[in-house]
């Protein structure tokens, strides 16, 4: 059974533009950044940045890839992975009072309730990033490198995997995030997500997100 640690990050630097992105309202005006600071000092302080996570050994039979917590038959992962002989799975959460927020201004602001969102979709997307650069330096100071992480339910991923990985790492006990029966997390801005490990530390090209993206009228969409 592997060891599941827990890491808990502190404040995080907002990216105005992102959350703007997340928004829908990439264009700037007066109303839309004054509406964005207040939000910002509303929710300033109040969010968890948790994360658990574990490493497991990995190896491919035929067409079946053992990822040591589950086995899987998805084309993408084999490809991401191929150069791997580990991975660090995690999963991560901002904790509940943006979705306490999002709910509050539901019925009494639908813009502020849309900024929350906005802003919880930065939060957490900022919270996997630091924490995809805490494992990357780790494994770099080691000699070895990763690869961008990939999330159940992106490509051909099983979405089902999430019940394995909230089994293994505990999560509703370490970081009091838990899975319903349609598959959806509470907290909802939450990820989990699995980081390849492989030997020797040369530079990753490995596209993923966007980048590789088929769907290209997707209003979330980076610039490319």
């Amino acid at each position: 059974m592997s060891i599941v640690f827990t890491e808990t990050f502190g404040f995080l630097p907002y990216d105005r533009g992102e959350i703007l992105r997340y928004s829908g309202t990439r264009g700037q005006s007066d109303d839309i950044d004054a509406l964005l600071d207040e939000c910002l000092e509303e929710i300033d302080g109040k969010t968890a940045n948790r994360v658990c996570y574990s490493e497991f050994e990995i190896s491919q039979y035929g067409a079946t890839l053992d990822l040591g917590f589950a086995k899987t038959n998805s084309l993408l992962l084999k490809k991401h992975l191929s150069d791997c002989d580990r991975i660090v799975v995690f999963a991560a959460t901002i904790g509940i009072e943006t979705d306490r927020l999002i709910a509050k201004y539901s019925r009494v602001s639908p813009a502020r309730a849309l900024m929350f969102q906005a802003i919880g979709a930065e939060r957490i997307e900022a919270l996997c990033n630091a924490f995809d650069d805490t494992v990357k330096n780790r494994y770099v100071a080691k000699g070895e490198r990763t690869v961008p992480r990939v999330s159940p339910g992106y490509g051909d991923i099983e979405l089902e995997m999430q019940r394995k990985i909230f089994s293994v790492l505990d999560c509703p006990r370490k970081i009091g995030l838990s899975l319903n029966d349609s598959l959806l997390m509470s907290p909802s801005k939450s990820v989990t997500a699995i980081i390849g490990v492989s030997q020797g530390n040369e530079i990753c090209t490995e596209k993923t997100g966007c980048a590789v993206c088929g769907y290209a009228n997707c209003e979330y969409r980076r610039d490319l």
